[in-house]
């Protein structure tokens, strides 16, 4: 007999408001990969994603599994605690389960920490027969290759941005406020070449990106790959890091094989800000020679910045918004520093008192503020980011970034508006 399992991308609706409205959402890959180890003449499967579609408490599964990040951990338990209060069974895995799996384990009848690769099947056949372990942990550095293509049929919606994939995994630096490290073996991997093409070639969309922390990690296999890509006529993104973007051959050949814009982590314009958090692979001063070069190859470039680093103050919000009108930066994805749970920085606002809230809500670096600033108070923080937010995206900035850029014009401007849109007078909220 087939048992009924339902693979659910949480959500809380927090952030579902604040990303709801923007355009360029593609899906989370992690349910639809990990569905694609599923047997299914053993198991029925169905998948979830909370960005568009409300979970059926009303119905009956025999097994849920949620991928449970920080930001959405108490949500998690939430959803766990239903389900199970009606008799269904529930695996947890994801970062916050890997991070801290003594606090999830209350919330699950199952937990998966680490890498699934070789953990997530044994634990299905184990449950078809009912010999599932309470823990299943990885103990080796799993490989990539014959892995399988995600399952995207089992995506609901989502029709123009179903596209996404990844060719690596990690990343090659240590930055202070990334969980990578503590979440991934230390080691930076690669998939087939081949195989990652064929799975490209599996999505029906010409657009899709590739959802690896670093494309460009490994520089002469992300040339290989992309050699192969520029045979297949698809539109592509990625993210990055600026200075492997010197490499002219490598621009080339990533507008030559689709690329249309590449995700870029700035972060901050501030070399001592960059140097406090172990991020002294960017250069401030060949920020805008790199970028024009970037822009040369009609690639954009999507920065992300964070605001709340130990030497910032109050002026940053204004110093950034102008350096990156200056620059012509296409877009940002901006942040509020986020101590994630096991990282450097985490470790070090504990130690100081700073940390404001045990709540994992507040650590989703879009809504809240999760620790005391240095040089300005936590409202002060969150008022600044926000005033940026507004004044990045208002027309007359969008207008002077883009005519600067001169670069996909029509998809910026798109893109641009939508992140206009999706700006709300957010309140903020005290941890009190």
């Amino acid at each position: 007999m087939k048992k009924s399992i339902l693979l659910i991308t949480p959500e809380n609706k927090e952030i579902n408001k604040f990303r709801k409205k923007q355009v360029n959402n593609f899906i989370q890959i992690t349910m639809p990969y990990l569905a694609g180890f599923i047997d299914e003449s053993k198991y029925n499967i169905f998948l979830l994603d909370e960005y568009n579609q409300s979970i059926p408490f009303e119905n009956q599964f025999h097994l849920i599994a949620i991928t449970v990040n920080t930001s959405n951990a108490s949500h998690c338990y939430e959803i766990a605690t239903r389900f199970r209060n009606k008799g269904a069974k529930v695996v947890f895995g994801g970062p916050h389960a890997t991070l801290l799996p003594d606090e999830a384990i209350n919330y699950c009848d199952y937990i998966i920490i680490g890498e699934g690769e070789e953990t997530w099947p044994q634990f299905l056949e184990d449950f078809y027969t009912n010999k599932a372990k309470k823990i299943y942990k990885t103990e080796s550095i799993p490989s990539l290759k014959g892995i399988p293509i995600p399952k995207r049929d089992l995506v609901k919606g989502r029709y123009l941005t179903k596209g996404a994939v990844f060719a690596t995994r990690g990343c090659p630096y240590n930055c202070s406020y990334c969980n990578l490290k503590q979440i991934y073996s230390n080691s930076f991997r690669t998939r087939p070449i081949q195989e990652v093409i064929e799975d490209i070639k599996s999505i029906n969309r010409k657009y899709f990106v590739f959802w690896d922390d670093n494309f460009f990690g490994d520089i002469e296999y992300a040339k290989a790959l992309m050699r192969e890509l520029a045979k297949l006529n698809k539109k592509w993104a990625a993210q990055v890091t600026l200075e492997r973007c010197e490499d002219e051959e490598v621009l080339k050949l990533a507008k030559e094989s689709g690329c249309i814009y590449f995700f870029v982590g700035l972060e901050s314009f501030s070399e001592m800000s960059l140097a406090s958090v172990n991020k002294s692979i960017n250069n401030v001063k060949e920020y805008k020679r790199i970028i024009d070069l970037i822009h040369s190859n009609r690639i954009s470039v999507q920065a992300g910045i964070i605001f709340g680093f130990d030497t910032d103050t109050k002026d940053v919000f204004k110093v950034t918004l102008e350096a990156c009108n200056k620059l012509g930066i296409d877009g940002v994805t901006v942040s509020i520093l986020t101590p994630l749970p096991k990282t450097p920085l985490y470790d070090q606002f504990k130690k100081e008192n700073r940390l404001l809230s045990t709540d994992w809500t507040y650590f989703n670096g879009k809504t809240r503020v999760a620790f005391k600033p240095k040089n300005m108070t936590s409202e002060e923080l969150f008022e600044g980011y926000m005033w940026f937010r507004r004044e990045f995206y208002s027309m007359k900035s969008i207008i002077k970034r883009l005519l600067i850029s001169k670069t996909n014009i029509v998809h910026n401007f798109i893109v641009n508006l939508g992140y206009k849109f999706s700006i709300k007078e957010t309140e903020f909220e005290d941890h009190l």
